[in-house]
């Protein structure tokens, strides 16, 4: 028993030790457990932290590791140490008895709400168990979780949550507040607005300030304008900045919806958008209530900044934009607004009505996106049933004459078989036939005059189209038809009141003319120049050519009255007409007023083209009157002055017959040899061989003859009579115009005689021969045959219709060195001319600019030339400019082809105009001559795509953003054939786009 009472006893007091050490050491943690406490509840969450670690890491006691565990991890949630959620969740697993458990849910999701970090509060409040709750604690929880998630806009777990406290004496009207917020976000006024009542009842008026906006508008959202203007003026002068904004939107639209808008204006005009942005339907608003002030400036100003707009607003307001346009007198801005209405379906009659003005306007001031005719034409397709009809067929007809693209206008009528209308038809074709023909295009423009006199409705139309036709054939050469069709002309009972009558006479005169008809010639030239004439040029060259007839019908009398009449005029061409004076003095044997005159004539025209004739003549007289010294005088002066003369060779051959005949026969080989070695197989070289030969047996010297003709590669004395018959059978086969035998014969004569005594006048034929059957590119050979001879008779016809090969090539390179040559080889002034104006053209299309104005001003120094060539010539110097930067220089270039040019030049003058105003600033000015392009050069439509974006350009310079951005994108939509103007149009779309963007929340970048 002792034993037993021993051991109980020293068990007694062991454990008795034991338990001492224990308490003393519970005690000492208790107590840095209870100091870590008051640290964390001061917020010292740190130190507090570093303290319960301590404790946690001596401690033995779980219910102290698992508190310790706890307020680590909550001092880490609240210190945002990396991993605090990780602790937290720690805490949970591994303390799961832990009455600190739910509390440690809850107090992690109040701190994140507290904080703002409502993402985070939904993650912990989800993990809370409800049931472990007090009602007051469920309360909150409810409400916290429920405003957690309305803040993360997720509506329906929020109003999950907040309805079960919205009877809550502490909630209650919070969670009603949002509850209504988020009904009226929800389109759901009604609801909002009975709960805003109950909060405005049960928060005593805590909530009003926040309410009066949404009140005011849900009023106004819920049609009760009255109370949302009382509602929204009662808040206006408590209300913030953008409260106040806000407000003014919803008093001033109310206003609008009472068709008070007077009353709207002031409180539409004090709205700042949302976020300093109005969009598309604040602009309407204001605009139309402008609209129906009959303030149309103001109302333009807002239904302008309307971009990008593609709604039942947008198609409204371009509607109302136009009628503004309208009231203004802005046609062109008014038909872009029309046309844009016209192509939106959400109001049908807006639709109709947009697309009836559009066409009207399209007819009154022209049409640069579609052809008015084609304008027209759709809308009376879509609408067939329109009370406008009767008008808009009267427009269509009309609209194919004032729009001037007669082109599309043709493809119209000939191919919509609805509208059947001959006298329309036939003056679209006459017109259309007279703009081919000014523009050089001759086939198409008989053609078209053709189709005009197949229609013979208005006898006014069918004379002139008898006329025109005439002139086509005039070009085409076929000049016994041209002379029929001017006859007709002329014995029209309407033709005197033709703008064409007054040229007749001049026009049927040439074409007797070129028929070699001298005597009708000479009559309608003298019928001409009886007629009241203004064109003093045209009359000189009547006067000259009635010279001419006369002359060559040997009636030299009234010839030289025809000359003295061209010179008393002082025109062009003086020197000809002294020329040809002097050459009739000769007929009718008055030799020595025809020597006075030759012999005067170089000092009177030294520059003239006709010198080397007047030596040459005056040689010639020198010769019949025996005076041979003054003839070699003559002769002499003629190759020593003018060496490039074709005359020199013959003015030599005749120098060496005097001699010869003056016994001065070794002289007169010399000469003879000399130009058989300068002029190669000329006729000149085989005159001087043949005169050679008889000089040579006259003076018993054939064997030096026979040993001279042999070194001549041109000259065969064996075959010489087989070369002369084979060359004579193909030339009487030309002459008779059996073309293709000729043709045949020449080629022969060349292959058995390639350098034969008649080479070059073969090469030459064969030349002309695929000439005239438009094998251009066989004639090359031949023509540099005949042109890389020494000159005679077929080099300058050679050179003028080798350079048109190469033009009709466009091998400029090649034409260029050809059009050289003829510029100073040519006798016949009608050649410079040619060669000066495509020299012009060539050097512009090779890209030397310089070289290219050169030439025009050589053009235009040319008092001969007609409008066309002048028109050229500008158009030359004008393009240069703009391609070298000389805009100066190009802008007075582009007014001179204004005043002259017809076509697709003048277009392109018109667009310039336009171009040079818009970059001097005169915006305005610029759109005029933009419509002007529009309404008379529709057909031109590259000019047309560039002008319109040069008129979006004006228009944005002038504030006008809608026009700009219309314009830019009709470009970009209509014109995609010219891909450069279609790129400038985007560029311009994205720069404006940009821009606005800033003011406008309804416009999307570029």
């Amino acid at each position: 028993m002792h034993k037993i009472k021993y051991v109980l006893v020293a068990l007694f007091l062991y454990t008795s030790i034991a338990v001492g050490q224990q308490s003393a050491i519970y005690t000492n943690d208790l107590a840095q457990f209870n100091k870590a406490l008051s640290l964390y509840n001061s917020k010292q969450y740190l130190a507090s932290q570093t303290l319960f670690e301590e404790v946690k890491a001596k401690t033995d006691d779980t219910t102290v590791k698992g508190d310790c565990a706890y307020y680590i991890a909550n001092a880490a949630v609240r210190l945002n140490q990396q991993g605090a959620d990780n602790l937290m969740l720690a805490f949970v697993t591994e303390y799961p008895t832990s009455t600190k458990r739910n509390s440690a849910f809850l107090d992690v999701a109040q701190y994140y709400f507290e904080n703002g970090k409502f993402a985070y509060a939904r993650k912990w409040y989800d993990r809370v168990d409800e049931s472990t709750l007090t009602e007051g604690e469920k309360e909150t929880f409810y409400f916290n979780n429920g405003y957690a998630y309305f803040k993360s806009k997720r509506f329906d777990e929020a109003k999950k949550y907040l309805n079960r406290v919205r009877d809550s004496q502490k909630y209650g009207a919070q969670a009603k507040y949002y509850i209504g917020f988020m009904a009226y976000e929800g389109d759901d006024y009604e609801q909002a607005n009975e709960l805003f009542d109950e909060v405005e009842a049960e928060s005593g008026g805590a909530y009003n300030e926040d309410l009066a906006y949404f009140k005011a508008d849900l009023n106004f959202k819920l049609g009760k304008f009255d109370q949302a203007i009382t509602e929204g003026k009662s808040q206006l002068a408590n209300a913030n900045p953008k409260e106040k904004s806000e407000l003014n939107k919803i008093i001033g639209e109310s206003y609008f919806n009472q068709n008070k808008y007077s009353e709207a204006l002031p409180y539409l005009k004090e709205y700042k958008g949302k976020r300093g942005k109005w969009n598309n339907t604040d602009y309407y608003q204001l605009g139309y209530a402008y609209y129906k002030q009959g303030d149309y400036a103001s109302a333009v100003n807002e239904f302008n900044k309307i971009i990008d707009g593609n709604n039942s607003v947008a198609q409204n307001a371009y509607y109302h934009l136009a009628q503004s346009y309208i009231k203004l007198d802005k046609k062109q801005e008014a038909l872009n607004a029309f046309k844009n209405a016209s192509e939106m379906d959400y109001n049908e009659t807006i639709k109709e009505d947009s697309g009836l003005n559009y066409a009207k306007l399209s007819y009154e001031i022209g049409n640069a996106y579609k052809p008015t005719p084609t304008v027209i034409a759709d809308y009376m397709e879509a609408y067939p049933k329109s009370p406008a009809k009767s008008e808009l067929e009267s427009l269509l007809i009309d609209s194919y004459i004032t729009s001037k693209n007669y082109k599309e206008a043709m493809q119209l009528l000939e191919s919509n078989n609805s509208f059947d209308n001959k006298t329309a038809y036939q003056k679209v074709a006459f017109l259309y036939g007279l703009d081919l023909y000014n523009e050089g295009k001759f086939p198409e423009a008989s053609a078209a005059f053709t189709k005009s006199l197949k229609e013979p409705q208005d006898p006014l139309y069918v004379t002139r189209a008898t006329y025109w036709k005439a002139e086509s054939d005039y070009i085409a050469n076929d000049f016994k038809e041209a002379i029929i069709g001017y006859k007709q002309f002329l014995g029209s009972s309407n033709a005197a009141s033709t703008p064409e009558y007054g040229d007749i006479n001049y026009n049927l005169a040439y074409a007797y003319f070129s028929d070699k008809n001298y005597e009708q010639a000479a009559n309608y030239f003298e019928n001409y120049t009886k007629g009241n004439v203004q064109d003093r040029t045209r009359l000189n060259d009547a006067f000259l050519r009635l010279g001419d007839s006369r002359f060559i019908s040997s009636k030299y009398w009234p010839a030289l009255e025809a000359y003295n009449s061209a010179i008393a005029l002082n025109e062009t061409d003086q020197d000809y007409a002294t020329f040809q004076k002097s050459m009739s003095y000769g007929f009718i044997k008055k030799n020595s007023d025809k020597i006075a005159g030759l012999k005067s004539f170089a000092t009177k025209f030294p520059r003239s083209t006709y010198r080397d004739d007047a030596l040459y003549e005056l040689g010639n007289m020198y010769v019949s009157q025996n005076n041979n010294d003054q003839a070699i005088a003559a002769y002499d002066k003629l190759v020593r002055d003018l060496p490039g003369s074709s005359y020199v060779s013959k003015a030599l051959l005749k120098k060496a017959l005097i001699l010869d005949n003056n016994n001065n026969s070794d002289e007169a080989l010399r000469i003879l040899r000399g130009v058989a070695a300068d002029y190669p197989g000329t006729p000149a070289a085989l005159q001087a061989v043949t005169t050679a030969k008889l000089i040579y047996i006259d003076l018993g010297r054939v064997d030096e003859y026979g040993q001279w003709v042999s070194t001549l590669d041109f000259i065969d004395v064996e075959d010489a009579e087989l070369d002369d018959a084979a060359y004579a059978s193909a030339e009487k086969q030309y002459v008779e115009n059996n073309i293709n035998q000729a043709s045949r014969l020449f080629e022969e004569y060349l292959t058995n005689y390639p350098n034969g005594q008649h080479a070059l006048q073969a090469h030459f034929y064969v030349g002309q021969i695929a000439f005239a059957k438009a094998e251009y590119q066989q004639t090359i050979p031949h023509y540099k045959f005949v042109i890389d001879k020494e000159r005679s008779e077929f080099t300058e016809q050679a050179l003028a219709r080798l350079g048109q090969v190469y033009l009709t090539a466009e091998n400029y390179v090649e034409a260029i060195p050809v059009l050289q040559r003829l510029e100073t080889e040519a006798d016949f002034p009608q050649n410079i001319i040619f060669a000066q104006s495509n020299l012009m053209k060539s050097y512009y299309e090779g890209d030397d600019y310089n070289q290219a104005v050169i030439y025009a001003t050589k053009v235009l120094a040319n008092s001969k030339i007609d409008n066309t060539v002048k028109s050229d010539a500008q158009i030359i110097i004008a393009r240069s400019s703009i391609k070298t930067g000389d805009e100066v220089r190009a802008k007075t270039a582009y007014a001179e082809v204004q005043k002259i040019a017809t076509g697709s030049l003048a277009a392109e003058a018109l667009y310039y105009d336009a171009y040079f105003k818009n970059k001097a600033t005169s915006y305005e000015a610029s759109n005029v001559a933009v419509q002007k392009l529009a309404k008379d050069y529709s057909g031109y439509k590259e000019y047309g795509a560039k002008g319109l974006v040069l008129m979006a350009k004006n228009f944005y310079a002038l504030g006008d953003a809608y026009q700009a951005t219309y314009i830019l994108e009709s470009v970009i939509t209509n014109f995609a054939d010219y891909p450069e103007t279609v790129e400038e149009a985007q560029t311009q779309l994205a720069i404006i786009k940009e821009a606005e963007a800033r003011t406008n929340a309804s416009v999307e970048k570029g």
